[in-house]
């Protein structure tokens, strides 16, 4: 039995959630977000909170169970408080600045790299080796922080690159003479 999904989720107010069949819409004070529940999972909304049920004692329906209660947590929290993700750059020159709809990034290769910032998040440089990642939607903001760091990920000689505030990179010991 799922620890998590027999817990229900609680709507806070000003939160209204709608269920049409197995499409959950949640609209909140930051905006609108939706998820089709899987159809091996039953989903009802009574008492300002949404309940989460499988529909049988299948495998697929117990894993599917808190799974989707998980993935509604995260969507009244996305509309209400919103999610942030923080990455650091490490390295001589390594750098990082917002042009428009792009962030530009020197990571130490020939030419500057240029990612392209996708709707529904915001992408912020507080400092030119600081990025800060907001938005909404808990997925998109941490896969848009996970193709950041991919660019150049840490390496474990001299700890270079583009890392998650607050990661620890295990360093190596270098050749020695």
């Amino acid at each position: 039995m799922s620890r998590i999904g027999k817990r229900p989720v609680v709507a806070p107010p000003g939160v209204t959630v709608k269920i049409d069949g197995q499409l959950v819409q949640v609209k909140g004070p930051k905006g609108q977000l939706e998820f089709l529940v899987p159809s091996d999972v039953s989903v009802s909304f009574e008492n300002n909170a949404i309940k989460v049920d499988p529909r049988s004692d299948s495998k697929r329906a117990r894993a599917l169970w808190g799974t989707a209660r998980a993935r509604l947590n995260n969507l009244v929290a996305g509309v209400t408080r919103g999610f942030e993700k923080k990455l650091e750059i490490t390295g001589v020159g390594y750098r990082a600045a917002v042009a428009g709809k792009n962030l530009q990034l020197a990571l130490g290769y020939s030419r500057d790299v240029s990612y392209p910032i996708p709707a529904g998040v915001a992408v912020a440089t507080p400092k030119p080796t600081e990025i800060a990642i907001a938005g909404i939607d808990k997925r998109q903001v941490g896969q848009v922080a996970a193709e950041i760091r991919s660019l150049r990920r840490p390496e474990p000689y001299k700890g270079k690159g583009v890392k998650y505030a607050g990661e620890f990179v295990f360093r190596k010991e270098g050749k020695k003479k």
